[in-house]
C-alpha cells in the first residue's frame, strides 16, 4: 500500500459554481493547499491534483490533495481511479463535501458509513467497493421554504453565511492535519460539535 493520504474535496468544476454552497469541498482543499504552500495545477484521473508533503506538528505528510473534475454526482469516477492508481487504502482517503441535513455551519467527522443521500459521497461508495472512508461532512441547513434542494446547493454562499464559512474553512484544514497527525477519532473528538 501506498505511504500517503489522499484528501478530496468534492465539488463541481467551473468558475460558475467556485462559490457554491455545494463547492465548500473544492473551497477546502483550495485553502489547505493555501496554507501548506502547494500547487493544485496537475490534472490526473479526471481529478485536479497537488502532490504534496506537509509539516504539522514536526513530523511531515505525504498527501495527494484532489478536486474530482467529474461533477458531483460522479465522483467516485475520478476517485475511485485515482486511489486504485496510487495504492491508497480507503482508510487513508478523506472525503470533504456538504450536508442538507446539518445545521449551517456546523462539522462533523466520521470515519465511514452510509452516503446519508449525498450523491457525491454515493458515487464513491460505488467506485471504491466499501463504505470504510473517512469523511468531513460540512453542514450547509436546509433550503428555505419550499426551495428546491438541487437549486439551493447551486447558490453561492451569501455575505452573511460567508462570516461564518470563512473562518470554518479554516477550522475545517485544521481538522485534516488533525486527522493526518492523530487519526479519525481524536479528530471527531476534537472538531464534531
Amino acid at each position: 500500500m501506498s505511504d500517503r493520504y489522499l484528501i478530496v474535496g468534492l465539488g463541481n468544476p467551473g468558475p460558475r459554481h467556485q462559490h457554491n454552497r455545494h463547492n465548500i469541498g473544492f473551497q477546502c482543499i483550495d485553502l489547505y493547499a493555501r496554507i501548506h504552500k502547494f500547487d493544485l495545477s496537475r490534472t490526473q484521473h479526471r481529478c485536479v491534483v497537488g502532490d504534496a508533503t506537509v509539516a504539522v506538528n514536526h513530523s511531515t505528510y505525504r498527501i495527494l490533495a484532489a478536486k474530482p473534475l467529474t461533477f458531483m454526482n460522479a465522483s467516485g469516477e475520478a476517485v475511485g481511479p485515482l486511489a486504485a492508481y496510487h495504492r491508497i487504502a480507503s482508510t487513508d482517503i478523506l472525503v470533504i463535501h456538504d450536508d442538507l441535513d446539518l445545521e449551517s455551519g456546523t462539522l462533523r467527522l466520521r470515519p465511514g458509513g452510509s452516503s446519508g443521500g449525498q450523491n457525491g459521497v454515493k458515487s464513491i461508495i460505488q467506485h471504491l467497493g466499501t463504505q470504510d472512508f473517512p469523511r468531513i461532512r460540512v453542514g450547509i441547513g436546509r433550503p428555505p421554504g419550499r426551495m428546491d434542494p438541487a437549486a439551493y446547493v447551486l447558490q453561492d454562499f451569501s455575505p452573511r453565511e460567508e462570516e461564518v464559512f470563512g473562518p470554518l474553512r479554516g477550522r475545517i484544514c485544521d481538522a485534516i492535519d488533525c486527522w493526518l497527525v492523530d487519526g479519525i477519532e481524536t479528530a471527531m473528538n476534537r472538531f464534531n460539535g
